[in-house]
Order: structure tokens, then C-alpha cells, then sequence
């Protein structure tokens, strides 16, 4: 890479210089690559406040504009990886949605991910279905988030039963996974997979599994579980990550994307 954020190059670089495992053609040309897009952006122009990038605030990181290019941006970063029957999108009526999981009301912890400035406004999945689904009801699965280590399944059955779809919000946050917290285990947290398989199980009909995170999840199980009719992956979707979800699902905005075959890593 050419640049890092540590202090390992820092340390080390010079040992690896005098041991000729890294040139100084190498630091040349990564000083090169970093250097010359600040020149183009003008950071060496003098007083960086005259500059014309150097008064940009609040107001034009909130404008109308720049929320319609975050909004854009969650929605082309949609994957759909599987639509049984297609089943998505959910039909704009009457129906009677369940949203349940521990992301799916998730605040900054998991739709903004690990690196981010102050959102402006920053909307829930549960919030972006509201929008379409007047008879919308949430429940959210586990007590502890994420790391599910306990679940509230018999409830989040019960409400499965009672509606005509449901939008399970599954997935990591970064108690799970961040800059220097490496996961180890490539399962859902805790009990999540259970708590998928016993709502997919209780529902009326297959149900559309959401997952937030950042890196790769084994979900063999719900891709050829039957009652598991979509699936979609949406990264860490942002501060309008919900609206995008909800326009996607709803059939609002087609992201272009579907993986014919999708990563699966099997257990030994």
C-alpha cells in the first residue's frame, strides 16, 4: 500500500531498506502516487482557506445534493444474492411487514461503519420502511445486538407468524469487526443463524434476509434454505443506508447487481 494508518512502516521501513526487501524505488513511487493528487488538488497553493476547497463546512456537506449522492452511493452498493421465485420486489399495498433483527432499528454503530464524519441525517431500515408499509411491526431478535448472545426467538416467531412478509436485518457491527479487531470465526454472531432458520420456519411466506457488515459471513445455511426467498448484502450502507434498502426492496431503485454464485465458506 502506499500509505498506512500505524506506525509499522514508520518502524520498520528503514530495516527493510538495509536488508533490501523494500527499494527506495518503491517508496519513490508511492510518495509519487501520494504527492502528485495533492498537487492536483491544489494543497501546495499557498493559503489553504483561499483555496477552493479550503472553505467547504457543514452546509455543504448537508446540502440537498450531496445527501442525494450518500443516498446513491448506498444504493449501488446493494447486492442482491438470492430472489426465489422473485420474490422481491415486496408488492407497494396493504400488506402487513415484520422487521426484525438486531440491525434492523442498528444506529451509528453499524450503518455508518468504522470510519465516518458526524451524519446528517442518519435513517434506519425500520424508519425507511415506514415510508412504504404503514402496518409495519419490529422486533428486535436479539438483547445484545449483534453479538445475539441471547435471543428473544419464541417472541420474534410470534411475530413472524402474524404478517404477510418479513425483512430479517442480520449481520456484524463493530464490536464484531473493526480496525484491529479481526474476526476469527466466519458464522453469524451468536445466535443468529438459529434465530434466521426458526422465522424463516414461522413465516407465511419465504422471507427476505438483509445483511450489514463488512467482511465475509458464511450463510450456507440460508442460501439453500427454501424459506429464505431473497438475500440481499448491503456493506455498511451509510446515513441514508435505509431509505436505499427500503427503495430497493420495495422496488423503488434497481442497483444492477446479482451474483449468479455467491462466496460461501463451508464449516470443517
Amino acid at each position: 500500500m502506499d500509505v498506512e494508518c500505524g506506525d509499522y512502516i514508520t518502524k520498520h521501513a528503514k530495516s527493510a531498506v538495509s536488508q533490501k526487501k523494500l527499494t527506495i524505488s518503491q517508496i519513490d513511487h508511492a510518495l509519487q502516487n501520494l504527492f502528485s493528487i495533492r498537487m492536483r488538488l491544489g494543497l501546495f497553493d499557498g493559503n489553504p482557506t483561499k483555496l477552493p476547497y479550503g472553505t467547504i463546512g457543514p452546509n455543504e456537506v448537508c446540502s440537498k445534493e450531496h445527501l442525494q449522492l450518500a443516498l446513491e452511493a448506498a444504493r449501488d452498493g446493494i447486492v442482491l444474492l438470492k430472489n426465489t421465485d422473485s420474490l422481491l420486489p415486496l408488492p407497494k399495498t396493504s400488506h402487513s411487514v415484520a422487521v426484525i433483527g438486531p440491525n434492523a432499528n442498528a444506529s451509528s454503530l453499524v450503518s455508518l461503519g468504522n470510519y465516518y464524519g458526524r451524519p446528517c441525517k442518519l435513517v434506519t431500515l425500520l424508519q425507511g420502511f415506514e415510508g412504504y408499509a404503514k402496518d409495519t411491526t419490529y422486533h428486535p431478535g436479539c438483547d445484545d445486538g449483534p453479538q445475539c448472545a441471547s435471543a428473544r426467538i419464541e417472541e420474534a416467531v410470534e411475530v413472524a407468524r402474524k404478517v404477510d412478509y418479513v425483512v430479517l436485518v442480520m449481520g456484524l457491527d463493530q464490536s464484531q469487526e473493526r480496525e484491529s479487531h479481526d474476526r476469527e470465526y466466519l458464522g453469524l454472531p451468536g445466535k443468529q443463524e438459529e434465530l434466521i432458520k426458526s422465522v424463516a420456519e414461522a413465516s407465511k411466506r419465504p422471507i427476505v434476509l438483509v445483511l450489514l457488515c463488512g467482511g465475509p459471513v458464511d450463510i450456507t445455511s440460508a442460501k439453500f434454505d427454501k424459506k429464505v426467498g431473497g438475500i440481499l448484502w448491503a456493506g455498511y450502507p451509510g446515513e441514508l443506508g435505509g431509505v436505499a434498502l427500503a427503495q430497493v426492496i420495495f422496488g423503488d431503485h434497481n442497483p444492477g447487481k446479482f451474483l449468479l454464485q455467491f462466496i460461501c465458506h463451508s464449516r470443517t
